[in-house]
């Protein structure tokens, strides 16, 4: 197939030179003229502005955004407004609140151009083995385009879930699983790293996806990273949160769903932020008030 994609960052470079190799004929649009000539390089056809693009793409045509959630999706489906026509298809594959895929694809519906929510998981692996998808929308629109799909993915790693929405709340939710299943790791092997056995971390992460009840690929991961760096010595304990998680634990407040794990998790990536924890001073303070208990000075 031929499609356009925008935005050509780690995963949408991946994205399109994976598309290529499957033998998909790819033009390509980023704000950097550099990183659109770098693609172009590998076989994609470069453009110079969203109306190039639309003017390269043969009708119906087929745009992939991977741009960050927000403003710059709105923005660039508005400026899109005027390049793409009547059954043209608009595939949004970055984080987008499941909220703001389904009000777009009602705005573009009346447009008569369809537009698909596709929450897509692999990082910069995905080149390599495969990027998940989970898609939404119109279920004969993702069977129109099911072979980029089909090229992306690992075998049955890819699947219509729902309509609008649909697919960006899955990844969400996958988000959301994420940051508890990260959150366990780093406790564990923490606790690890304290203990008096001097314990080699990365061959514990090597023993345990051996047959262990908590071996993943993220496991493997963390061996890989203990071997580059067996104290992490080289990176700071500060932990970003993209939006998925919050949505996330606001989705399981709305429905009246516990979700302890994964709200000590976000709350813990918001502690990795801070110098010296303000609310860490205040329990310290009152304990020396109430106890005489010592506190530590600056």
């Amino acid at each position: 197939m031929q499609l356009g994609l925008i935005g050509l960052g780690r995963m949408g470079s991946g994205m399109t030179r994976r598309l290529m190799q499957g033998g998909h004929k790819l033009v390509v649009y980023d704000r950097s003229p550099e990183t659109v000539a770098a693609v172009a390089g590998d076989g994609a056809v470069g453009a110079i502005s969203l109306e190039d693009l639309g003017q390269k793409l043969k009708a119906p045509r087929v745009v992939w955004l991977m741009i960050p959630a927000g403003p710059p999706v709105d923005d660039t489906i508005q400026r899109l407004s005027g390049v793409v026509s009547q059954g043209d298809v608009i595939i949004d594959g970055g984080n987008s609140n499941y909220k703001d895929s389904m009000r777009r694809a009602e705005t573009l519906r009346s447009q008569q151009v369809e537009f698909l929510d596709v929450g897509v998981s692999g990082g910069i692996w995905g080149p390599k083995v495969g990027f998940n998808l989970m898609v939404g929308g119109n279920r004969a629109v993702f069977k129109q385009v099911e072979p980029i799909f089909e090229t992306l993915a690992p075998t049955d790693g890819y699947a219509y879930v729902g309509p609008s929405g649909a697919g960006h709340y899955a990844k969400m939710v996958h988000n959301g699983i994420e940051y508890s299943m990260l959150q366990s790791y780093a406790e564990g092997f923490e606790i690890l790293k304290a203990a008096p056995f001097g314990f080699d971390l990365a061959q514990l992460a090597r023993l345990w996806n051996h047959g262990s009840v908590i071996r993943s690929w993220l496991l493997e991961l963390a061996q890989t990273a203990f071997e580059h760096d067996p104290e992490l010595a080289h990176i700071q304990g500060y932990v970003e949160d993209s939006g998925e998680g919050r949505w996330t634990l606001e989705e399981a407040l709305e429905h009246a769903v516990p979700a302890p794990a994964l709200a000590m998790s976000l709350f813990m990536r918001y502690r990795s932020r801070q110098d010296d924890s303000f609310s860490a001073k205040v329990i310290s303070a009152l304990r020396n008030e109430f106890g005489g208990h010592p506190v530590k000075t600056e």
